[in-house]
């Protein structure tokens, strides 16, 4: 009997709470119609649109973007071969034509920069041009690499970062923030210099100017001194450490090749039927 009346009492109570769920079914059917829920709709709404804008805005950034690369590349491109020309045009030079020579490789390479400089400059200023630099990075170390071999060429010093980025001040809109050449890629160009200078140092030898050569020989000594404090504070920059050993080949080719001058000229013969009066042949004084 108490069993049957306690499982009674549970029964009841079962049923007491299925007619409360049954009586709020309506209501939280019908709980859209209320002005919480109505104000919660176009909120969710509100917030999927500006997704939907945030994405489109974002996509079209990357497009523009990969558009903008394109056109860097494209300039660069022209800067770099331009920039090789000027490097050729200067390996002409020798004692008898260095003005004439360094004259038209000074026009070539204001034509780089006002040509061909000025648009690649004109694609990065007021923009995040750091996030294109492997885009244009070689053109950029090509024209340093151009630029610096005049510079040493005429008046055997080395053109610095501030004079560079000077020069494209005036291509820029003052408006506008201007693109500058950062320290890295002016590096990357300067050791790119250091190969330019021993094959025109092993050039000037052939040719007889063994002083212009040791002179060469010094600066790219003290280039690579300098150069070799800086780039362990650089992070353990592959391309750059990769470019220090190339550095150091042409150091030592250069070294060498006034070394085997310098020992050879001590050891030199006159050849056979020359004018000097003082030679004698096998060290016998000459008959009259």
């Amino acid at each position: 009997m108490f069993k049957f009346s306690h499982c009674h009492r549970f029964t009841v109570a079962l049923t007491h709470m299925a007619a409360r769920k049954s009586h709020r079914l309506p209501q939280i059917a019908g709980a859209s119609s209320s002005p919480v829920e109505t104000a919660k709709k176009p909120r969710t709404m509100a917030t999927g649109s500006a997704i939907k804008d945030a994405f489109a805005k974002h996509a079209e950034y990357l497009n523009n973007l990969n558009e903008k690369r394109e056109r860097v590349v494209k300039a660069s491109r022209d800067v770099t071969m331009n920039s090789k020309k000027v490097i050729f045009q200067v390996h002409r030079i020798s004692k008898y034509n260095k003005e004439e020579v360094l004259s038209k490789a000074e026009d070539d390479l204001a034509a780089v920069t006002n040509q061909f400089m000025a648009k690649l400059v004109k694609e990065l200023q007021g923009t995040d041009f750091w996030k294109l630099r492997r885009a244009y990075t070689f053109g950029v170390q090509e024209y340093i690499e151009a630029a610096t071999f005049c510079r040493f060429c005429k008046t055997g010093t080395l053109l610095n970062l501030s004079e560079i980025n000077s020069s494209l001040l005036a291509l820029c809109d003052k408006s506008i923030e201007p693109l500058q050449i950062n320290v890295l890629d002016y590096l990357l160009g300067v050791a790119d210099l250091t190969g330019e200078l021993m094959r025109l140092a092993i050039g000037r030898i052939s040719d007889g100017e063994i002083e212009y050569a040791q002179k060469i020989c010094q600066f790219v000594r003290d280039l690579y001194r300098e150069l070799i404090v800086i780039v362990p504070l650089m992070d353990d920059h592959v391309e750059m450490k990769k470019k220090m050993e190339v550095m150091l080949q042409s150091v030592t080719k250069i070294e060498n090749a006034c070394f085997s001058v310098h020992v050879r000229g001590s050891e030199y013969i006159p050849l056979l039927g020359t004018d000097n009066p003082d030679f004698a042949f096998f060290g016998i004084s000459d008959f009259e």
